[in-house]
């Protein structure tokens, strides 16, 4: 008899794919309210959506912009995850870790969309140490 086996994901593996799905969040938040509405009275346009884009302003504009930027913050954190279980690093700590760079990603997010500047900032830092944390866990 075949018996499936699966992949058992660490907290830290499951922690890529929430990260991975931040941007696509920012992106429905930048797009929120809009997609139903009639293109000449405001609403999404599907057509040109760089373009519609492109004149947001005020929390929209700001969701795209952490779109694009948890996009270009997931290589580091998806190597470092990555390269800490290669390297064997304690699984508990990397998943606490993983998780917490998660959870600042997050906040980031509701910051960054929130007009918060200063306090963005502090997150992205926040989760950036995080990254180096986690990369260099495994190392013996």
């Amino acid at each position: 008899m075949n018996t499936l086996h699966f992949v058992r994901f660490t907290v830290a593996y499951w922690c890529l794919l929430a990260a991975a799905l931040l941007p696509y969040v920012c992106a429905g938040i930048a797009k929120s309210g809009l997609l139903g509405k009639p293109r000449n009275q405001g609403g999404y346009d599907n057509d040109h959506p760089r373009q519609w884009m492109a004149r947001q302003t005020d929390w929209r504009a700001r969701a795209n912009a952490a779109q694009a930027n948890s996009f270009e913050g997931l290589p580091f954190f998806m190597a470092a995850v990555i390269i800490a279980h290669q390297l064997g690093a304690a699984q508990t700590l990397l998943d606490i870790l993983a998780f917490l760079y998660v959870l600042t990603r997050v906040l980031y997010i509701t910051m960054y969309v929130g007009g918060l500047s200063s306090a963005r900032s502090a997150a992205w830092a926040v989760g950036m140490l995080l990254n180096l944390v986690i990369l260099f866990i495994g190392y013996h």
